[in-house]
């Protein structure tokens, strides 16, 4: 029998064990709270033997779970001493086994291979310490700590505040912060490319020594076999050395600190908002990172399931084939494999109780605490926990809102800005002004007009025979699925001033299905009329430039770059239009119809999408009368036609003189052995053809186009990639959820570019090196980024290292090689179907989903759809492989043996 002061005595116990848990739980994470498995006070029975058994083992419950959680704690806290333990044990496994291979190549070496064994000593030593350190640098750059001689340096000096306005004042702090960034991102660069390229010269020197190790016997020594020992030693050799890099920047992960900023790509925060660490941290990623989310996944994946089920039947139904209990198989097997994938392991109820279990113990302990250690400070060591994107980015909505605050990515460097909605409004309205392109309509919503006006269109064009009923089908509209466009600005954070561009986003709005139906039929045959006189990329404008400088470039040679102002929006409506009808009537095929439409029918349907770009902004409804909305894939077209035929006569004169000129939408780029002060004359001239085209040039021996550099140094062309002053080292991050295909492409088509502009070998290695450094930056592993850069090489048929030697000669086999176009897509044998993908812990990114149905002749496409809670969506196409045999009966009824051969990469 227990007394009364045993029993309160007990429960005090089991209390301090139950709240002393719950907190280490809460501040470690490194368990989930178990107290809905814990004994209530209130059931402790004391009346009988038996009862205060049960009381004791009640009472000793939360104490052995205590322990247990506090040695998993300490487990926790000392891992890097096993870590570094391991390495040693290791280490020495691995200095034994060297010495042994050593022994044995000493005793059956040939003097040659002795000779070089001791040539080779002094190289391997100092190989190992070049390794060391551009490993350790590659290291510091993930982690965005550079070494204090480059962090240390910073440029800032003081501004009289009561002088200077509070906007001017912060612009200048901004110059000099961003001048600092760009001085240890190149300072940054240049040690690790000097270092790199140390450790690669002599990599490549050592490697040809070993290659060319004599195995041929002589003087009657066995040559053979002190080759292959040798080989064996210099391996071993080769793995004591990694490992002793490895122990050396180890201490790297214990000095890892996120968020300093260094050099990784930052956000323009012109909005001055304060963020916390979290929020600074998500915002960095950019808007291409995308967070593991497997409830909005699981949530969506009956909807999508439907739907593809829908469409694959309607595909046998198409056959005359009833789908019968293969599709049902299918399908469930598919859920099968997507439940998994947004397996979630705890219910809602769980999480809240669990929640607010924890939350209690925390508060009651925590003032405990509190008042009886007042005095001392906690400094509690916390492990890593998972971060919640999802609960930071609701947080940082509701911010922004507060601080009346706008999130948009930049125009050109494609980071996160902050920009304040009086800044964005004042803009606007300057925009609206200039240009004169949008009348204000109020607040009338002018979306049920408009749904009701191109419903009446397409059916007068039916019924008087201009377009079948299968294309009034494919273009009419219903109510439920329209909605009116909205505006919204990019900032122009390089340019002075930040101005914005506007984008009209139509992706529902009423005109959209006749916009890209006529731009489908017409743009292939704008780029086969413009195809002498346009580029598409930097490296069309590459290959045009070397052919004409073999013959054509001189000493005083000028380039000249052009830019057309505000082209979308200055182009007129109706003279737009009759643009496509000159282009068609251009034609040497004197077309009558297109796409089985006649002329006079494309030319209404264009008019009648130019004449009805409505949108909202602001809590306003708009209706543009000048130009086409930015947003519509038509207007791009429109716009190229017009600029097409306004400078006819200009590439007369420029080609007649030649000279080169070619255009990318509304950037024209010339070269030409002309006086400067010749060709800003005729620039003059220029302007004066048509007045609502607006030309700004830029004349002289060093230009920008595109992404290409060119200079002329001294009847030499030079090129290179060309960053804009906002660049920042930003790509898709690594641990973004997207497909692991996604990721690798990125830095084989960057490398791919530095081939292809850079015309000298160092200015490849420096765009190589500042390549590298962004990249790591974004969190990709040097092995994949080494890995893809040799595929490259390797899928243009170069098996050599790129040198100062070869570079050209490769170069120009690489320029030479043919592109391959990209495979048109048949809708007729294929389906598309959206899914939400994400990933989890264990479930890594699968590649690729074709169901190939052999018999049917169709294949079915599968479209992940990931989507970031800013409101930005990314998405793309991802492929599953299926192996899918069909075997027919006698009857219309058949079966269906599917085969899933599923391959999961793992990061």
């Amino acid at each position: 029998m227990q007394n009364s002061a045993e029993i309160t005595i007990q429960k005090q116990a089991h209390t301090t064990a139950e709240l002393t848990t719950n907190l280490i739980l809460e501040r470690t994470g490194l368990g989930s709270t178990l107290a809905k498995n814990t004994v209530p006070v209130s059931t402790i029975t004391t009346t009988t033997a038996a009862g205060s058994t049960t009381v004791k083992s009640a009472h000793r419950d939360p104490v052995d779970r205590l322990e247990k959680h506090i040695l998993d704690y300490i487990h926790h806290c000392t891992q890097h001493v096993k870590k570094v333990a391991e390495t040693r044990v290791q280490l020495a496994k691995a200095q034994m086994a060297e010495f042994k291979a050593l022994e044995d190549f000493e005793q059956i070496a040939t003097p040659s291979q002795w000779n070089i064994h001791v040539l080779l000593k002094p190289k391997m030593k100092a190989w190992s310490t070049k390794n060391k350190n551009y490993r350790t640098v590659l290291k510091r750059i993930e982690y965005d700590l550079p070494p204090k001689f480059i962090s240390n340096i910073e440029f800032k000096f003081k501004i009289d505040e009561s002088i200077l306005s509070p906007d001017e004042s912060q612009a200048l702090y901004n110059q000099m912060s961003k001048m600092t960034k760009d001085f240890r991102t190149q300072a940054m660069g240049l040690y690790m490319q000097s270092l790199g390229r140390e450790h690669e010269l002599l990599t490549n020197e050592i490697k040809r020594i070993i290659d060319g190790f004599p195995n041929e016997n002589d003087d009657g020594f066995d040559a053979e076999a002190g080759c292959a020992a040798f080989k064996q030693y210099h391996e071993l050799r080769e793995k004591r050395f990694n490992l002793e890099t490895d122990q050396s920047i180890y201490f790297l992960d214990a000095q890892r600190i996120t968020g300093r900023g260094f050099l990784a790509p930052a956000i323009i925060n012109q909005a001055n908002i304060k963020l916390t660490e979290q929020e600074h941290q998500l915002l960095r990623l950019g808007p291409r990172f995308i967070f593991d989310d497997p409830k909005t996944a699981s949530r969506r994946r009956t909807t999508e399931l439907a739907t593809l089920k829908r469409k694959i039947e309607a595909r046998f139904f198409e056959k005359k084939v009833s789908p019968g209990r293969p599709v049902e198989q299918f399908i469930a097997e598919l859920d099968v494999l997507l439940q998994n994938l947004h397996n979630i392991p705890t219910t809602k109820k769980q999480i809240h109780f669990n929640r607010t279990q924890t939350n209690n113990s925390f508060d009651n302990l925590s003032s405990i605490i509190q008042s009886s250690q007042s005095s001392q400070s906690q400094n509690i060591i916390r492990p890593r926990k998972k971060k919640n994107h999802g609960r930071t980015i609701k947080r940082l909505k509701y911010k922004i809102h507060l601080a009346n605050t706008v999130l948009r990515k930049t125009d050109k460097s494609k980071v996160f800005h902050l920009g304040t909605v009086d800044h964005y409004q004042k803009k606007s309205e300057e925009y609206m002004d200039n240009t004169k392109a949008y009348q204000c309509l109020g607040t009338i919503d002018p979306l049920p007009d408009l749904i009701q006006r191109t419903n009446k269109y397409l059916l007068d064009l039916r019924l008087a025979k201009w377009i079948t009923q299968k294309q009034y089908e494919q273009l009419s509209i219903k109510p439920n699925e329209v909605e009116l466009a909205h505006l919204y600005y990019l900032p122009k954070a390089h340019k002075l001033g930040t101005p914005l561009r506007p984008i009209i986003s139509g992706l529902k709005h009423p005109t959209m299905k006749i916009s890209k139906f006529l731009d489908d039929l017409l743009r292939p045959l704008f780029d086969q009329m413009a195809l002498d006189s346009t580029v598409t990329s930097g490296f069309d404008l590459v290959k045009q430039l070397q052919q004409w400088s073999r013959n054509n470039f001189r000493q005083d040679t000028l380039f000249c770059t052009i830019d057309v102002t505000d082209l979308y929006t200055m182009v007129p409506q109706i003279e737009g239009v009759l643009s496509l009808r000159k282009m068609l009537d251009q034609l040497k095929l004197k077309l009558k119809q297109v796409g089985k439409l006649k002329v006079e029918t494309i030319i209404r349907l264009s008019r009648f999408v130019m004449t009805n770009n409505y949108f909202s902004y602001n809590g306003q409804f708009y209706h543009q009368v000048r130009g086409g909305a930015m947003g519509s894939p038509l207007t791009l077209t429109i716009s190229n036609c017009y600029m097409y035929f306004f400078e006819r006569q200009i590439v007369n004169q420029i080609r007649n003189s030649g000279g080169l000129y070619f255009r990318y939408i509304d950037d024209i780029f010339i070269t030409i052995n002309w006086p400067a002060r010749h060709l800003l004359k005729q620039i003059e001239r220029w302007n004066k053809f048509d007045e609502n085209i607006k030309l700004s040039a830029n004349i002289g021996s060093i230009v920008n186009f595109l992404d290409l550099n060119m200079e002329n140094q001294d009847g030499q062309l030079y090129t290179t990639v060309f960053q804009k002053p906002s660049y920042e080292p930003y790509y898709l991050p690594f641990n973004s959820i997207h497909p692991l295909h996604m990721k690798k492409n990125i830095p084989f088509a960057m490398l791919l570019r530095a081939i292809r502009y850079c015309s000298t070998f160092e200015s490849y290695l420096n765009e190589r090196e500042k390549l590298r450094l962004a990249l790591l930056l974004n969190k990709y592993p040097n092995k994949i980024i080494d890995e893809q850069f040799n595929n490259v090489l390797v899928k243009f048929g170069i098996n050599e290292p790129l040198t100062s030697i070869n570079f050209n000669r490769s170069r120009q086999q690489i320029i030479d090689s043919p592109v391959k176009e990209k495979l048109s897509v048949n809708y007729d044998k294929s389906i598309f179907v959206h899914f939400t993908y994400c990933s989890r812990d264990s479930i890594q990114h699968i590649e690729l989903l074709e169901v190939c149905l052999l018999e049917l002749n169709f294949t079915i496409g599968i479209e992940f759809d990931l989507t970031i809670g800013f409101g930005l969506a990314v998405e793309f196409n991802v492929t599953i492989e299926f192996d899918l045999t069909i075997k027919f009966g006698l009857t219309v009824e058949f079966d269906l043996t599917i085969e899933i051969n599923l391959t999961i990469e793992f990061n």
